[in-house]
């Protein structure tokens, strides 16, 4: 619903870069920078008012979003091995080369000549990979209990690493049912999350925070890290700014940002058109019609309610963070403790070709599931109820009816998905299926829901 319009965001940079730049003045002081590079984000995602329609035409960042949609709806309609499997093949090897060019640039920038001791590669490396362990240790208590420091941190690194993976959507189960039974999860799983991190923590992190240091200073760095898009779209802009050649490497960034994004969200698509063509009955063409059709609903939701973007916001926080918190727990219950550990470990080393350590598989019973528990304790004292307060109304001010609406839209969807599986399961249990025990044929129409 809303993904796929950060998406679009991202062509958008890429475009506008390549034609010449966002308009961040490169003479200007920083502060000036930062400012005009959020009005171009306001103006991109037209955050300062509701509706797609400006000025009496469409505004120009509703082409992209056509293009962004138009390309996932296509991909996932020619399928896993024609669309997906065929994009990704060019893409995550042109992300690599996109990522590299600019990494290379980045580390041989010169130090910034007005404070050469602090601005530079090393000091920016060094904030990267040297670890402030009092930082973490804030997850702790007081000495004497009465206080519970700030677990701001691990709350932060756990909704993070769970939206990168995809741990909690759900997806992983959705693709498993494509594999035979000998095939390899345990090496395939440990090559995903190890080139995932790749990208994400050894090419993207050095790129974005060793450059913010140099030429915006740690200070700077630190300030404008710690919102969701403040250094992608707030502070890289300044400092492909104060680059040379700075357009040329902040295309090439964008663009990779674009490819990484569409290959998120083909992933989060896919799924979708396999349950709705098992459940339903419906062939390929019909099941990405009405894929298309729910997500077209949704970036159209976000879309016109894109003011102060509270829209995406709100289906951010209560999807993207705080559902997966509880189906991740599940899903890690399920498997160590319904499932059994032994039993599902034992299935995860048929075909493998290295064995999951013993240690993994404690962590996994015991460590996962009580972690889970006490982060999502303290996102639910921390965070929940400001969210709430911002929906209901606080010391009289009145609901916020863009938040109640996205709600509204949550709660439809489930209803949708509760609706659907129900048909799902008549149809399969009047074939015959018994759905606690059979197995799909070994083919790419038979993921999914099975």
């Amino acid at each position: 619903f809303y993904y796929v319009v950060i998406e679009s965001w991202c062509l958008r940079y890429a475009f506008a870069y390549a034609s010449g730049g966002i308009g961040v003045d490169p003479a200007a002081t920083v502060a000036v920078q930062v400012e005009a590079s959020k009005a171009y984000f306001s103006e991109v995602t037209f955050s300062s008012s509701n509706g797609v329609l400006t000025g009496g035409g469409i505004h120009a960042s509703l082409w992209f979003w056509v293009v962004t949609f138009a390309l996932n709806a296509w991909f996932v309609f020619r399928g896993l091995s024609k669309g997906i499997e065929k994009f990704c093949l060019w893409a995550m090897p042109t992300m690599a080369v996109c990522a590299l060019i600019v990494l290379g640039r980045v580390l041989t920038l010169p130090a910034d000549p007005t404070n050469p001791a602090e601005q530079n590669v090393l000091s920016g490396l060094n904030f990267m990979w040297n670890p402030d362990f009092s930082v973490l240790l804030n997850f702790m208590w007081n000495p004497d209990f009465s206080v519970l420091r700030d677990p701001q941190t691990w709350l932060a690194a756990s909704g993070q690493i769970f939206f990168s993976m995809s741990v909690g959507f759900g997806l992983i189960i959705n693709y498993a049912s494509y594999l035979r039974r000998k095939d390899d999860v345990v090496l395939s799983g440990l090559t995903a999350a190890a080139t995932n991190e790749f990208f994400e923590v050894a090419l993207g992190g050095m790129i974005t925070l060793t450059a913010s240091v140099v030429f915006l200073g740690l200070t700077a760095t630190q300030a404008n890290s710690g919102g969701t898009f403040s250094t992608g779209f707030f502070a890289l802009p300044v400092v492909f700014a104060r680059m040379p050649a700075g357009n040329f490497f902040g295309a090439i960034w964008f663009f990779m940002l674009f490819l990484a994004a569409i290959t998120s969200s083909l992933s989060m698509l896919q799924p979708a058109k396999a349950f709705f063509a098992e459940a339903l009955g419906l062939p390929n063409g019909k099941a990405t019609a009405l894929t298309a059709f729910i997500c077209l609903l949704g970036n159209l939701f976000v879309l016109w309610f894109s003011q102060d973007l509270v829209a995406l916001d709100t289906l951010d926080f209560w999807v993207g963070t705080f559902l997966i918190f509880l189906v991740a727990g599940t899903q890690i219950i399920c498997f160590s403790w319904v499932t059994g550990l032994e039993r599902g470990l034992r299935e995860a080393h048929e075909g493998a070709e290295m064995r999951i350590p013993r240690f993994i598989g404690f962590i996994m019973k015991w460590v996962s599931p009580v972690y889970l528990a006490t982060i999502f304790g303290f996102f639910c004292w921390l965070k929940v109820p400001d969210y709430v307060r911002t929906i209901t109304g606080n010391d009289g001010t009145p609901p916020n009816k863009v938040a109640l609406y996205s709600w509204g839209l949550i709660l439809a969807t489930i209803t949708l998905l509760i609706v659907v599986t129900k048909i799902g399961a008549n149809r399969w249990r009047a074939a015959g299926m018994d759905l606690d025990g059979r197995r799909p044929p070994d083919d790419e129409n038979s993921g999914g829901a099975a």
